[in-house]
């Protein structure tokens, strides 16, 4: 018997890169969202909410195996511990929790509810993985973006980021979701670890603009802090990508491409 996964996200960024590996792999994919789309051969589509908690039972009924991709500025946490709940209920039998390299050390708001969703997960009584990612591609892309459009080049101090390839990070997921609960498992980040000026730099080489000139500022309090110690990348056993930030910004087909946003998806 071939039961469904469930994918919340699973028409976003990374879910849609996800749903195809998986679909390719004979799995049948049910996917959990808002505002469902149009259903598709071993592709179906139900609504739900998972911060309200609309419609998980329904979405959980016969799944084995729960990827969540789902989630946004907020209710991140929550989200997990309705989903956490519901799974528990329903016997699932592996939960997926796609989080941010960093989780619980940056002193910021989207990081501690991304560590609280981890714990939820942990503490669900159901087998699960964690897989922590760095920023994708496209979420540095707007931020160097903007800044290569002022006068002067702002150069936080000590702000590093280690940009990794969304069908990266997609193709990992897949494989965790095909395979036995891991617990939490190597981070994932893109091959390089690049200051704001080497991705601003690379960027506008890119484009065809010279380089201005950089202004250098100072991140305050505990969150410089954390920049400034690497608290926001990858640990000693992480996993690297291997398409480059260069690569990248030289698709000529991603400097018109949409912003591909965090490492999560929109709340579903």
């Amino acid at each position: 018997m071939n039961s469904p996964l469930l994918v919340t996200g699973g028409t976003g960024t990374i879910g849609s890169r996800v749903v195809p590996i998986l679909r390719e792999a004979g799995r049948d994919v049910r996917i959990l969202s808002r505002h469902p789309g149009v259903n598709e051969p071993g592709v179906q589509h139900v609504g739900g909410d998972t911060v309200t908690g609309r419609g998980l039972a329904d979405a959980l009924d016969g799944v084995d195996v729960v990827l969540h991709l789902a989630g946004g500025a907020k209710g991140d946490d929550i989200a997990a511990r309705n989903l956490a709940a519901a799974a528990a209920a329903a016997g699932v039998r592996h939960l997926l929790l796609i989080s941010v390299i960093g989780a619980d050390r940056m002193p910021i708001g989207y990081f501690r509810r991304k560590a609280e969703a981890e714990r939820t997960f942990a503490e669900s009584g159901v087998p699960w993985t964690v897989l922590r990612a760095a920023q994708l591609h496209g979420f540095v892309l707007p931020v160097v973006r903007g800044m290569a459009k002022l006068p002067l080049l702002p150069v936080p101090g000590g702000l590093r980021f280690e940009p990794v390839h969304v069908d990266e990070v997609a193709a990992r997921l897949a494989e965790l979701a095909l395979g036995a609960p891991a617990g939490r498992v190597a981070d994932i980040a893109g091959p390089e670890v690049l200051s704001i000026r080497e991705l601003a730099d690379t960027y506008v080489e890119a484009i065809g603009r010279r380089c201005r000139r950089g202004l250098p500022i100072r991140i305050p309090d505990g969150v410089g802090r954390a920049y400034r110690a690497g608290d926001n990348l990858a640990g000693e056993h992480e996993q690297r990508g291997e398409r480059t930030w260069r690569e990248f910004v030289n698709d000529g087909a991603t400097l018109s491409r949409r912003p591909e946003g965090h490492v999560s998806e929109p709340r579903t």
